[in-house]
């Protein structure tokens, strides 16, 4: 059985589809005092339940919600529950970085634990430092090949480079750039640990002037680092800027922002439900759970 939660109505009744199972309708109400009720009628006794839910904001509505799901499931007697959760929120806060802070992508992992998860999916987590904090099996799949098969199809590149927006997306942009065998650069971004000030060096290691440009990174959260980046290429003299990212976390008005500043396309894959979500995570997904279930 596939029970999509709330953040993830239309992910999970695509994955359930692509599996060939039953799905069942998880009801969400929100009390005037921000507290939510999970209903699931249905018998889920010896049933394998996957539970499809994102936890991008409100992270931590959306992680107790999976939570009662979780919770649901295991009282009810299912033989085995998989949680997929596209979008690992706190995976940031794998460490302390300064003292007296907690580390919570460690308590999310416990709580999860408590629940005796065997298996877990998940895509592109910001942190593979996170998924130590885990007992269970985390499948930590990577939508990269599509974003980069997607940009080959449908963006008709020329002289394309994949560029990322700091060192830390090295790898990704690698990846990307030997799909659509292109070269890439990252940028050096720094930031104020105390203040979460940005800046990001004006040099560029590569010439991108009259290219067409492929800004890639995991997430969009503010927005402020992409356009940063915008900015910089744009006085490199690039060619057309697309931007690319598997978990778009902006709300809509920043999105637009992000548009405002002239790119020719914006396109992350739809472990988030937003209007720049244009490619689809359940076949990847699917096959994964199709491997875990047949265990």
């Amino acid at each position: 059985m596939v029970l999509p939660g709330p953040s993830s109505t239309q992910l999970g009744r695509s994955i359930a589809s692509c599996l060939n199972v039953e799905l069942v309708n998880v009801e969400l109400r929100t009390f005037s005092d921000g507290e939510s009720k999970i209903r699931i009628n249905a018998d889920l006794s010896e049933k394998k339940c996957i539970i499809v839910q994102s936890t991008f904001p409100p992270v931590d509505s959306n992680y107790l919600q999976t939570l009662m799901m979780v919770s649901y499931c295991k009282s009810s007697g299912a033989a085995e529950v998989i949680p997929v959760i596209p979008y690992m929120g706190y995976a940031r806060q794998d460490r302390s970085f300064l003292d007296g802070e907690v580390v919570t992508m460690s308590l999310i992992a416990k709580l999860f634990d408590c629940f005796g998860i065997k298996d877990l999916v998940t895509i592109d987590i910001h942190s593979l430092k996170a998924l130590s904090y885990f007992q269970s099996n985390i499948v930590n799949l990577t939508s990269i090949p599509l974003l980069a098969r997607y940009a080959l199809n449908n963006l008709e590149l020329k002289n394309a480079v994949v560029v990322s927006p700091d060192q830390g997306g090295s790898d990704r942009v690698k990846l990307f750039a030997d799909i659509i065998k292109s070269p890439s650069l990252c940028m050096r971004k720094v930031r104020d640990r105390n203040t979460g000030q940005i800046a990001i060096y004006d040099d560029l290691d590569l010439d991108v002037a009259g290219s067409d440009i492929i800004i890639l990174d995991d997430m969009i959260s503010s927005g402020g680092t992409i356009m940063k980046a915008i900015e910089i290429l744009k006085k490199n003299k690039s060619g057309r800027i697309i931007v690319m990212c598997v978990h778009a976390l902006s709300d809509e008005s920043a999105l637009d922002k992000l548009r405002k500043t002239g790119i020719f396309d914006l396109i992350s894959t739809n472990s988030i439900p937003r209007s720049c979500s244009k490619i689809d995570l359940s076949d990847e997904i699917s096959e994964k759970l199709s491997t875990i279930l047949a265990k």
